[in-house]
C-alpha cells in the first residue's frame, strides 16, 4: 500500500518539534523541517510521540496566551 500523505503513514517515523510560542508538532522524518520549529525528540513512531505528548504537553495555547485573563 502507498500512502500519499506522509503525515498519514501509520508506519512512518515522526519528529517531535516545537516552536516559539512553546506547541509541538509531529513531523514526518523524510520531510524537511518547517522553518520556526525545532527537533524535540529524534523520529519515532506515531504512537510513541502521541505517548510522549500525552505526558507533557497539557496546555495547548500557545505561550503568548497563557497567564492572560479572559472575560
Amino acid at each position: 500500500m502507498q500512502i500519499s500523505n506522509p503525515f498519514d503513514d501509520a508506519q512512518g517515523q515522526f519528529y517531535i518539534l516545537q516552536n516559539a510560542q512553546q506547541q509541538y508538532s509531529l513531523w514526518p522524518q523524510q520531510c524537511a523541517l518547517p522553518e520556526g520549529w525545532q527537533v524535540v525528540c529524534e523520529p519515532q513512531s506515531a504512537d510513541v510521540c502521541n505517548a510522549w505528548l500525552a505526558a507533557r504537553w497539557t496546555l495547548l495555547n500557545p505561550a503568548h496566551f497563557v497567564g492572560v485573563p479572559h472575560d
